[in-house]
């Protein structure tokens, strides 16, 4: 039979001496294999578990919940935020009213970085938003993470190193396998009906698409937020507010082509 695997995750009410042994020791009793273990946050401990049947957790389940040393918080098959939970050690935190915006601050890019890398492998058309201030590390999160995901990337519209906004693509750069990233700010400002005609043709393609200032973009197009699969918020610290007022100042391009929102 094959073996399915499990997350578990629960909160220590009282850190004693030996109660992960004590745990351990249990699932082994259960034949339940740990494949990771990791502290998540606030006291919680979250695990990848693997076994044969689904009695198996179901009395691991009620065993569990017995115990007044710890309280259960999630036992299901794992989600893609549970595995980068136990393989980090720290939640991926959403928004509390758009369930498919989810935050992240500056010192969590290493996590950030493997969270868009794994949605990256996903096959199919993926559109993908990120927001965020000015030098934050937007386009280099979204670049790191098509390096690791083995993905070509390619800017429609960009301010990394200048200011790029492209009309047409080569042969061989029409691919489902490439990330297409579009600045949504630039393509606002500088771009013409052919960069637009470009855009509407890479929309059609079943690859990833990430769109920086996605709330811009939508204003210039005929796309919604609505058809954002996951928005993406980075800041440099928690309270930062994310505002777009700036960009509306002159002061914030340089007279060498390079913008202030290059990153």
């Amino acid at each position: 039979m094959e073996k399915t695997e499990w997350y578990l995750e629960y909160e220590i009410q009282y850190n004693r001496p030996g109660l992960l042994g004590d745990i351990s020791s249990l699932l082994g009793m259960l034949s339940i294999n740990i494949i990771t273990i990791n502290g998540v946050e606030d006291d919680r401990r979250g695990m990848l578990l693997l076994s044969k049947e689904d009695e198996q957790i179901t009395r691991l389940q009620s065993i569990l919940q017995t115990m007044d040393t710890i309280s259960i918080k999630k036992l299901r098959k794992p989600k893609l935020r549970d595995r980068l939970a136990v393989r980090h050690g720290r939640f991926i935190h959403r928004d509390a009213e758009d369930r498919k915006t989810i935050r992240f601050v500056r010192d969590e890019l290493g996590v950030l970085v493997d969270f868009m890398a794994e949605l990256y492998k996903k096959e199919g058309h993926k559109l993908i938003g990120i927001r965020g201030m000015p030098r934050v590390g937007k386009t280099e999160s979204v670049v790191a993470a098509s390096v690791c995901a083995n993905k070509r990337w390619l800017f429609v519209s960009s301010t990394l190193l200048k200011q790029t906004v492209r009309n047409q693509l080569i042969e061989g750069e029409y691919s489902n396998n490439n990330i297409y990233i579009v600045d949504g700010v630039l393509s606002k400002r500088r771009a013409n009906e052919k960069h637009w005609q470009l855009i509407r043709e890479i929309m059609q393609l079943p690859a990833v698409k990430v769109v920086e200032h996605p709330d811009i973009f939508v204003q210039s197009t005929e796309y919604e937020m609505d058809d954002f699969d996951y928005i993406i918020e980075l800041r440099n610290n928690e309270e930062e507010e994310i505002t777009y007022e700036d960009m509306k100042q002159p002061q914030f391009e340089q007279e060498n082509g390079f913008s202030m929102f290059d990153f």
